[in-house]
């Protein structure tokens, strides 16, 4: 099986962060699972369960909200008996989540070189942006939004479309920032440029395409996509 050419890569025009994880600590979470009475463990699986979940559904047809999908595996994790309440005292800390120590830096650098940065989730564009404004970040950002725009989980190609389209790029131009492998590698697909951070996974996967810049920080991912040629 011949590999797929990828183009050379020039220095983007445009950024996507994904968020959660790659900007937004969801450490902030486990406090949550334990007052309920449960191993803090709970949250690995329940984030595990959340994408596999979304991204099912995903691959049948359109998924459901973020907030949809996370109740029912919520209940799949920590137990069917949950009432709403307790659920709520879960998933609202979505809200709430510390920013990476990273994050401030990457996003400076590209306000200083004029490049916009977007935050591009698949979970609530509303409760991402609030815990980037309650990290005191989201005012480096042009926008925050979302896939559930077009009731989708990432990462298949018309989601890159849609987010190149919603920010007015193109896709050679544009670039995605993650330290998700999988999340990357479906922006390559999609003829974008990938920024991979090593902060979550340790290292690149064979499987994947190959990102145009892999680094240990966020901001030293945005530095080698700012040192790619005009």
């Amino acid at each position: 099986m011949t590999a797929p050419q990828i183009a050379p890569a020039r220095r983007p025009k445009v950024v996507l962060f994904d968020l959660f994880e790659t900007c937004l600590q969801l450490e902030g979470l486990r406090p949550r699972f334990t007052a309920l009475g449960r191993p803090g463990t709970d949250l690995e699986l329940f984030f595990a369960r959340l994408l596999h979940q979304g991204m099912a559904m995903t691959l049948a047809g359109e998924a459901p909200p973020f907030r949809t999908v996370a109740t029912d595996m919520l209940r799949r994790t920590s137990g069917p008996d949950l009432t709403d309440d307790e659920v709520s005292s879960v998933l609202d800390g979505f809200r709430e989540l510390p920013v990476h120590d990273d994050v401030r830096a990457a996003f400076t650098l590209l306000r200083e070189a004029g490049i916009p940065a977007y935050g591009f989730t698949h979970g609530s564009a509303a409760t991402a942006s609030a815990a980037l404004e309650n990290g005191g970040v989201r005012d480096l950002l042009a926008d925050v939004f979302s896939c559930e725009e077009i009731s989708s989980f990432k990462p298949p190609r018309r989601v890159y479309d849609f987010a190149v389209q919603r920010v007015g790029g193109e896709p050679a131009r544009t670039a995605l920032v993650a330290v998700h492998s999988w999340d990357v590698h479906g922006a390559i697909a999609a003829g974008l440029l990938g920024g991979f951070c090593e902060r979550l996974e340790g290292r690149v996967p064979d499987a994947i395409l190959r990102p145009h810049v892999v680094a240990p920080g966020l901001d030293d991912v945005v530095e080698g996509l700012l040192a790619l040629p005009e």
